[in-house]
Protein backbone atom coordinates (compact mmCIF):
# COMPACT_ATOMS: atom_id res chain seq x y z
CA UNK A 1 0.00 0.00 0.00
CA UNK A 2 0.89 3.71 -0.68
CA UNK A 3 1.94 5.14 2.41
CA UNK A 4 -0.28 8.13 1.94
CA UNK A 5 -3.80 5.86 0.99
CA UNK A 6 -2.00 4.15 4.47
CA UNK A 7 -2.43 7.35 6.10
CA UNK A 8 -6.54 7.81 4.84
CA UNK A 9 -7.21 4.17 6.16
CA UNK A 10 -5.98 5.79 9.65
CA UNK A 11 -7.67 8.63 9.19
CA UNK A 12 -4.82 10.79 9.50
CA UNK A 13 -5.23 12.65 5.78
CA UNK A 14 -6.72 16.45 7.08
CA UNK A 15 -5.57 18.54 4.27
CA UNK A 16 -3.44 18.18 1.34
CA UNK A 17 -3.08 20.51 -1.56
CA UNK A 18 -2.85 18.11 -4.82
CA UNK A 19 -3.58 14.57 -3.61
CA UNK A 20 -3.11 12.35 -6.76
CA UNK A 21 0.83 14.44 -6.47
CA UNK A 22 1.21 13.85 -3.25
CA UNK A 23 0.46 10.08 -3.64
CA UNK A 24 2.57 9.99 -7.04
CA UNK A 25 5.92 11.60 -4.63
CA UNK A 26 5.51 9.14 -1.83
CA UNK A 27 4.73 6.33 -4.50
CA UNK A 28 8.91 5.52 -5.05
CA UNK A 29 10.73 5.30 -2.00
CA UNK A 30 13.30 7.98 -1.20
CA UNK A 31 11.29 10.71 -0.92
CA UNK A 32 12.04 13.73 1.43
CA UNK A 33 9.66 15.54 3.65
CA UNK A 34 9.92 17.04 6.94
CA UNK A 35 8.00 18.54 9.75
CA UNK A 36 9.27 21.18 12.08
CA UNK A 37 9.11 21.47 15.80
CA UNK A 38 9.19 24.71 17.71
CA UNK A 39 11.23 24.37 21.08
CA UNK A 40 8.27 26.01 23.24
CA UNK A 41 8.05 23.46 26.02
CA UNK A 42 11.23 21.11 27.71
CA UNK A 43 9.24 18.24 26.63
CA UNK A 44 6.76 17.26 23.41
CA UNK A 45 3.40 15.67 24.61
CA UNK A 46 0.81 13.30 23.80
CA UNK A 47 -0.37 15.33 20.65
CA UNK A 48 3.17 15.68 19.10
CA UNK A 49 3.04 11.75 18.40
CA UNK A 50 0.84 12.06 15.57
CA UNK A 51 3.45 14.19 13.50
CA UNK A 52 6.32 11.87 15.22
CA UNK A 53 4.77 8.63 14.43
CA UNK A 54 4.06 10.47 10.79
CA UNK A 55 7.31 10.76 10.36
CA UNK A 56 8.14 7.08 11.26
CA UNK A 57 5.97 5.93 8.74
CA UNK A 58 7.75 7.55 5.67
CA UNK A 59 10.80 6.52 7.25
CA UNK A 60 9.01 2.87 7.58
CA UNK A 61 7.63 3.10 3.99
CA UNK A 62 11.51 3.61 2.50
CA UNK A 63 11.25 7.29 2.40
CA UNK A 64 13.86 9.78 4.30
CA UNK A 65 12.05 12.05 6.77
CA UNK A 66 13.78 15.43 8.21
CA UNK A 67 13.16 16.79 12.08
CA UNK A 68 13.27 20.11 11.61
CA UNK A 69 14.03 21.90 14.86
CA UNK A 70 12.97 25.23 15.51
CA UNK A 71 15.77 27.51 16.21
CA UNK A 72 14.79 30.35 15.14
CA UNK A 73 11.21 30.01 14.35
CA UNK A 74 11.17 29.59 18.47
CA UNK A 75 12.48 32.98 19.19
CA UNK A 76 9.75 34.70 16.92
CA UNK A 77 6.49 32.42 18.30
CA UNK A 78 3.83 31.36 15.82
CA UNK A 79 0.85 32.90 16.22
CA UNK A 80 -1.48 30.24 14.99
CA UNK A 81 -3.91 29.04 17.68
CA UNK A 82 -2.80 31.96 20.29
CA UNK A 83 -5.07 34.74 21.13
CA UNK A 84 -2.69 36.75 22.49
CA UNK A 85 1.23 37.66 21.88
CA UNK A 86 3.67 34.89 23.35
CA UNK A 87 5.77 35.49 25.78
CA UNK A 88 9.55 35.66 23.84
CA UNK A 89 11.83 32.95 25.21
CA UNK A 90 15.73 33.45 26.01
CA UNK A 91 18.67 31.61 23.43
CA UNK A 92 19.57 29.50 26.38
CA UNK A 93 16.32 28.50 27.15
CA UNK A 94 15.24 27.58 23.09
CA UNK A 95 18.40 25.69 23.46
CA UNK A 96 18.05 23.97 26.82
CA UNK A 97 14.68 23.22 25.33
CA UNK A 98 16.20 22.31 21.88
CA UNK A 99 18.92 19.70 23.10
CA UNK A 100 15.87 17.75 25.34
CA UNK A 101 13.32 17.22 22.67
CA UNK A 102 16.19 16.34 20.11
CA UNK A 103 17.06 13.54 22.82
CA UNK A 104 13.45 12.47 23.27
CA UNK A 105 13.24 12.42 19.38
CA UNK A 106 16.03 10.10 18.87
CA UNK A 107 15.06 7.89 21.62
CA UNK A 108 11.85 7.64 19.76
CA UNK A 109 13.36 7.26 16.12
CA UNK A 110 15.53 4.66 16.88
CA UNK A 111 13.48 2.43 19.10
CA UNK A 112 10.66 1.87 16.58
CA UNK A 113 12.80 2.18 13.10
CA UNK A 114 15.63 0.94 14.40
CA UNK A 115 17.64 3.95 12.64
CA UNK A 116 18.94 7.18 14.03
CA UNK A 117 16.47 9.97 12.80
CA UNK A 118 18.11 13.24 10.69
CA UNK A 119 17.55 16.35 12.83
CA UNK A 120 18.17 19.81 11.16
CA UNK A 121 17.98 22.96 13.20
CA UNK A 122 16.59 26.35 10.89
CA UNK A 123 18.89 28.22 13.31
CA UNK A 124 21.86 27.33 11.33
CA UNK A 125 20.80 28.79 7.96
CA UNK A 126 18.77 31.40 9.58
CA UNK A 127 21.32 33.20 11.95
CA UNK A 128 23.68 34.68 9.20
CA UNK A 129 20.95 36.32 7.21
CA UNK A 130 20.69 39.84 7.28
CA UNK A 131 17.46 41.90 7.87
CA UNK A 132 18.20 42.93 4.26
CA UNK A 133 18.58 39.45 2.49
CA UNK A 134 15.30 38.51 4.37
CA UNK A 135 13.10 41.37 3.07
CA UNK A 136 14.59 41.55 -0.44
CA UNK A 137 15.20 37.85 -0.69
CA UNK A 138 12.38 36.24 0.87
CA UNK A 139 10.09 38.89 1.55
CA UNK A 140 9.36 40.04 -1.65
CA UNK A 141 7.55 36.73 -2.64
CA UNK A 142 5.12 37.57 -0.10
CA UNK A 143 2.31 40.39 -0.47
CA UNK A 144 0.92 41.27 2.60
CA UNK A 145 -3.00 40.79 0.57
CA UNK A 146 -2.26 37.42 0.53
CA UNK A 147 -0.87 36.92 4.39
CA UNK A 148 -3.73 38.52 5.79
CA UNK A 149 -5.93 36.05 4.47
CA UNK A 150 -4.48 33.24 6.79
CA UNK A 151 -6.59 31.68 9.62
CA UNK A 152 -3.54 32.58 11.92
CA UNK A 153 -3.40 36.33 10.67
CA UNK A 154 -7.40 37.06 10.65
CA UNK A 155 -8.18 35.58 14.09
CA UNK A 156 -5.64 37.96 15.72
CA UNK A 157 -5.81 40.58 13.78
CA UNK A 158 -9.57 41.88 14.02
CA UNK A 159 -9.04 41.86 17.67
CA UNK A 160 -7.89 45.28 18.71
CA UNK A 161 -7.45 44.36 22.25
CA UNK A 162 -4.41 42.42 20.93
CA UNK A 163 -3.91 42.40 17.68
CA UNK A 164 -0.84 40.61 15.97
CA UNK A 165 2.90 42.12 15.90
CA UNK A 166 5.16 42.62 12.73
CA UNK A 167 7.02 39.57 14.71
CA UNK A 168 4.65 37.12 14.75
CA UNK A 169 2.52 38.26 11.41
CA UNK A 170 6.48 37.48 9.87
CA UNK A 171 6.63 34.08 11.44
CA UNK A 172 4.70 31.89 8.54
CA UNK A 173 8.06 34.29 6.18
CA UNK A 174 10.56 32.25 7.95
CA UNK A 175 8.91 28.86 8.54
CA UNK A 176 8.23 29.54 4.30
CA UNK A 177 11.96 29.86 4.11
CA UNK A 178 12.71 26.70 5.76
CA UNK A 179 10.54 25.06 3.04
CA UNK A 180 12.54 26.82 0.02
CA UNK A 181 15.90 25.82 1.90
CA UNK A 182 15.64 22.07 2.36
CA UNK A 183 14.31 22.31 -1.21
CA UNK A 184 16.68 23.29 -2.57
CA UNK A 185 19.81 22.18 -0.79
CA UNK A 186 17.81 18.33 0.24
CA UNK A 187 15.34 18.31 -2.57
CA UNK A 188 12.77 18.34 -0.26
CA UNK A 189 8.79 18.76 -1.84
CA UNK A 190 6.62 17.99 1.04
CA UNK A 191 6.07 19.31 4.79
CA UNK A 192 4.17 17.63 7.19
CA UNK A 193 2.08 19.60 10.34
CA UNK A 194 -0.76 19.49 12.31
CA UNK A 195 -3.97 21.32 11.11
CA UNK A 196 -3.16 24.51 12.40
CA UNK A 197 0.13 24.78 10.09
CA UNK A 198 -2.00 24.81 6.95
CA UNK A 199 -1.40 28.77 6.65
CA UNK A 200 2.16 28.42 7.54
CA UNK A 201 2.98 25.25 5.26
CA UNK A 202 1.17 26.41 2.05
CA UNK A 203 3.45 29.71 2.47
CA UNK A 204 6.47 27.66 1.95
CA UNK A 205 4.71 26.06 -1.17
CA UNK A 206 4.08 29.56 -2.52
CA UNK A 207 7.42 31.00 -1.87
CA UNK A 208 9.01 28.09 -3.56
CA UNK A 209 6.52 28.23 -6.86
CA UNK A 210 7.69 31.90 -6.85
CA UNK A 211 11.08 32.05 -6.28
CA UNK A 212 12.20 28.78 -8.74
CA UNK A 213 9.70 30.91 -11.29
CA UNK A 214 12.03 33.93 -11.40
CA UNK A 215 15.08 31.38 -11.21
CA UNK A 216 14.18 29.41 -13.85
CA UNK A 217 11.31 26.86 -13.94
CA UNK A 218 8.80 27.11 -11.66
CA UNK A 219 8.87 24.00 -8.99
CA UNK A 220 6.37 22.45 -6.91
CA UNK A 221 5.95 21.75 -3.12
CA UNK A 222 3.33 20.00 -1.14
CA UNK A 223 1.63 20.22 2.07
CA UNK A 224 0.02 17.41 4.16
CA UNK A 225 -1.84 18.24 7.28
CA UNK A 226 -3.12 15.67 10.38
CA UNK A 227 -5.98 16.61 11.77
CA UNK A 228 -6.42 17.66 15.66
CA UNK A 229 -7.41 14.37 17.15
CA UNK A 230 -10.44 14.72 19.58
CA UNK A 231 -11.83 12.00 21.86
CA UNK A 232 -15.86 11.15 21.88
CA UNK A 233 -17.06 13.79 24.04
CA UNK A 234 -15.36 16.63 21.35
CA UNK A 235 -12.74 17.15 23.54
CA UNK A 236 -8.84 17.81 22.72
CA UNK A 237 -7.19 15.05 23.14
CA UNK A 238 -3.97 15.07 24.86
CA UNK A 239 -5.17 16.39 28.44
CA UNK A 240 -5.18 14.18 31.99
CA UNK A 241 -6.71 15.76 34.88
CA UNK A 242 -3.28 16.94 35.90
CA UNK A 243 -2.77 18.69 32.56
CA UNK A 244 -0.83 17.62 29.51
CA UNK A 245 0.78 14.61 28.93
CA UNK A 246 4.33 14.28 28.25
CA UNK A 247 6.79 12.36 26.83
CA UNK A 248 9.18 12.93 29.69
CA UNK A 249 9.37 10.69 32.63
CA UNK A 250 9.83 13.20 35.04
CA UNK A 251 6.93 15.44 33.68
CA UNK A 252 4.18 12.36 33.36
CA UNK A 253 5.58 8.98 34.98
CA UNK A 254 5.65 5.94 32.59
CA UNK A 255 2.88 4.90 34.96
CA UNK A 256 0.60 7.79 34.64
CA UNK A 257 1.56 7.85 31.08
CA UNK A 258 0.29 4.25 30.53
CA UNK A 259 -2.70 4.66 33.02
CA UNK A 260 -3.69 7.53 29.95
CA UNK A 261 -3.79 4.75 27.00
CA UNK A 262 -5.31 2.64 29.18
CA UNK A 263 -8.59 4.74 29.90
CA UNK A 264 -9.28 5.09 26.57
CA UNK A 265 -13.30 5.13 26.02
CA UNK A 266 -14.77 2.21 24.35
CA UNK A 267 -15.86 4.77 21.18
CA UNK A 268 -12.30 6.09 20.71
CA UNK A 269 -9.64 3.44 21.60
CA UNK A 270 -9.94 1.77 17.79
CA UNK A 271 -9.54 5.23 16.40
CA UNK A 272 -6.64 5.82 18.99
CA UNK A 273 -4.92 2.04 17.37
CA UNK A 274 -4.96 3.71 13.97
CA UNK A 275 -3.13 6.83 14.87
CA UNK A 276 -1.17 6.27 17.75
CA UNK A 277 -0.15 2.43 16.57
CA UNK A 278 1.83 0.57 13.82
CA UNK A 279 -0.28 -2.33 13.83
CA UNK A 280 -2.02 -3.74 10.57
CA UNK A 281 -5.14 -3.19 9.67
CA UNK A 282 -6.42 -6.88 10.54
CA UNK A 283 -4.75 -6.85 14.25
CA UNK A 284 -6.80 -3.53 14.32
CA UNK A 285 -10.29 -5.13 13.15
CA UNK A 286 -10.01 -8.06 15.27
CA UNK A 287 -9.56 -5.39 18.51
CA UNK A 288 -12.28 -3.90 17.10
CA UNK A 289 -14.73 -7.09 17.13
CA UNK A 290 -12.95 -7.71 20.90
CA UNK A 291 -14.70 -4.24 21.70
CA UNK A 292 -17.70 -4.84 20.67
CA UNK A 293 -17.77 -8.74 21.89
CA UNK A 294 -16.09 -8.16 25.55
CA UNK A 295 -15.90 -4.42 26.41
CA UNK A 296 -15.36 -5.35 30.04
CA UNK A 297 -12.06 -7.49 29.06
CA UNK A 298 -10.72 -3.99 27.54
CA UNK A 299 -8.34 -5.90 25.23
CA UNK A 300 -7.85 -2.45 22.88
CA UNK A 301 -7.16 -0.44 25.70
CA UNK A 302 -4.47 -2.85 27.32
CA UNK A 303 -3.04 -3.57 23.65
CA UNK A 304 -2.86 0.31 23.01
CA UNK A 305 -1.68 0.94 26.04
CA UNK A 306 1.36 -1.54 25.68
CA UNK A 307 2.55 -0.28 22.38
CA UNK A 308 2.34 3.38 22.74
CA UNK A 309 3.85 2.76 26.65
CA UNK A 310 6.88 0.79 24.91
CA UNK A 311 7.63 3.26 21.93
CA UNK A 312 7.79 6.55 24.20
CA UNK A 313 9.57 4.52 27.19
CA UNK A 314 10.68 1.31 26.30
CA UNK A 315 9.73 -2.52 27.42
CA UNK A 316 11.54 -2.21 30.59
CA UNK A 317 9.21 0.65 31.82
CA UNK A 318 6.50 -1.37 30.60
CA UNK A 319 7.82 -3.87 32.47
CA UNK A 320 7.68 -2.44 35.72
CA UNK A 321 4.39 -0.41 35.00
CA UNK A 322 2.68 -4.23 34.58
CA UNK A 323 4.07 -5.64 37.77
CA UNK A 324 3.09 -2.37 39.87
CA UNK A 325 -0.60 -3.00 38.46
CA UNK A 326 -0.91 -6.64 38.80
CA UNK A 327 0.72 -6.34 42.69
CA UNK A 328 -1.70 -3.30 43.44
CA UNK A 329 -4.68 -5.62 42.07
CA UNK A 330 -2.99 -8.71 44.32
CA UNK A 331 -1.98 -10.86 41.19
CA UNK A 332 1.69 -9.84 42.13
CA UNK A 333 4.49 -9.49 44.45
CA UNK A 334 4.37 -5.29 45.48
CA UNK A 335 7.97 -6.47 47.49
CA UNK A 336 9.56 -7.39 43.87
CA UNK A 337 8.12 -4.04 41.93
CA UNK A 338 10.45 -0.86 41.35
CA UNK A 339 9.97 2.11 43.88
CA UNK A 340 9.73 4.70 41.92
CA UNK A 341 7.15 2.87 39.54
CA UNK A 342 5.15 2.29 42.97
CA UNK A 343 5.16 5.67 44.21
CA UNK A 344 3.75 7.05 40.45
CA UNK A 345 1.21 4.31 41.09
CA UNK A 346 0.44 5.66 44.46
CA UNK A 347 0.39 9.11 43.48
CA UNK A 348 -3.09 10.27 44.15
CA UNK A 349 -3.34 7.79 47.66
CA UNK A 350 -2.26 9.72 50.96
CA UNK A 351 1.54 10.04 51.36
CA UNK A 352 3.43 10.45 54.75
CA UNK A 353 6.75 11.06 55.27
CA UNK A 354 8.80 9.84 58.35
CA UNK A 355 12.82 10.39 59.37
CA UNK A 356 14.76 7.10 58.47
CA UNK A 357 14.47 5.03 61.94
CA UNK A 358 11.77 7.53 63.13
CA UNK A 359 8.69 5.37 61.79
CA UNK A 360 6.16 5.38 64.96
CA UNK A 361 3.68 2.37 65.71
CA UNK A 362 1.01 1.45 63.27
CA UNK A 363 -2.46 2.48 64.62
CA UNK A 364 -0.01 6.07 64.71
CA UNK A 365 1.05 5.55 61.03
CA UNK A 366 -2.53 4.44 60.21
CA UNK A 367 -3.85 8.21 61.52
CA UNK A 368 -1.31 10.12 59.88
CA UNK A 369 -2.37 8.49 56.76
CA UNK A 370 -6.01 9.38 57.73
CA UNK A 371 -6.87 5.61 56.99
CA UNK A 372 -8.39 5.57 60.43
CA UNK A 373 -9.64 8.25 62.73
CA UNK A 374 -8.10 7.86 65.96
CA UNK A 375 -5.64 5.21 66.95
CA UNK A 376 -8.14 3.34 69.10
CA UNK A 377 -10.31 2.43 65.90
CA UNK A 378 -6.40 1.76 63.54
CA UNK A 379 -5.96 -0.80 66.21
CA UNK A 380 -9.69 -2.27 66.01
CA UNK A 381 -9.15 -2.31 62.29
CA UNK A 382 -5.51 -4.19 62.80
CA UNK A 383 -7.33 -6.62 64.98
CA UNK A 384 -10.07 -7.24 62.67
CA UNK A 385 -7.44 -8.20 59.63
CA UNK A 386 -8.44 -5.78 57.71
CA UNK A 387 -4.55 -4.15 57.23
CA UNK A 388 -2.03 -4.95 55.02
CA UNK A 389 1.43 -4.42 54.66
CA UNK A 390 2.87 -5.05 51.16
CA UNK A 391 0.01 -6.95 50.17
CA UNK A 392 0.15 -8.71 53.16
CA UNK A 393 -2.13 -8.89 55.85
CA UNK A 394 -0.45 -7.34 59.36
CA UNK A 395 -1.07 -9.10 62.36
CA UNK A 396 -1.52 -7.47 65.75
CA UNK A 397 1.48 -7.61 67.79
CA UNK A 398 3.90 -7.24 64.43
CA UNK A 399 6.39 -4.89 64.09
CA UNK A 400 7.23 -3.04 61.67
CA UNK A 401 11.36 -2.63 60.10
CA UNK A 402 13.44 -0.64 57.82
CA UNK A 403 13.80 -4.24 55.67
CA UNK A 404 9.88 -4.07 55.03
CA UNK A 405 10.47 -0.52 52.87
CA UNK A 406 10.37 -1.51 49.42
CA UNK A 407 14.02 -1.05 47.70
CA UNK A 408 14.80 0.98 51.24
CA UNK A 409 12.22 3.89 50.18
CA UNK A 410 8.41 2.74 50.54
CA UNK A 411 5.63 1.30 52.23
CA UNK A 412 3.00 -0.02 50.83
CA UNK A 413 -0.12 0.67 53.42
CA UNK A 414 -3.48 -0.73 52.72
CA UNK A 415 -6.93 -0.84 54.61
CA UNK A 416 -9.97 -3.01 53.09
CA UNK A 417 -9.92 -3.38 49.76
CA UNK A 418 -9.05 0.03 48.18
CA UNK A 419 -7.76 2.47 50.65
CA UNK A 420 -3.85 2.58 50.06
CA UNK A 421 -1.23 4.77 51.99
CA UNK A 422 1.95 5.22 50.64
CA UNK A 423 4.81 5.71 53.99
CA UNK A 424 8.62 6.47 52.97
CA UNK A 425 11.76 7.43 55.21
CA UNK A 426 14.21 9.65 54.58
Amino acid sequence: MNIYDELKWRGLVNQVTDEEKVREYLSTPGASMYCGFDPTAESLHVGNLVLLMGLARMKKAGHNPIFLMGGATGMIGDPSGKDKERDLSSRDALEERTAKIVSQVRRFFERVTGERPEVVNNYDWTKDMTAIELLRDVGKFYTVNWMLQKESVKGRISRDDVGISYTEFSYMILQGYDFYHLFKNRGTRLQLGGGDQWGNITSGCELIRRKTAVEGEPEEGYALTFPLITNASGKKFGKSEKGAVFLNPELTSPYAFYQFWINSDDRDVVNYLKIFTFLAQEEIAGLAAAVEERPHLREAQKRLAAEVTTMIHGKRELDRVLAATDALFGKGDLKAVDPSTLRAALESAPTFNYPKGKLPELPQVLVDLSLSKSKGQARKDIKAGGVYINGERFEDGQEITDNDFIGGEALVIRKGKKNYGLVTQL
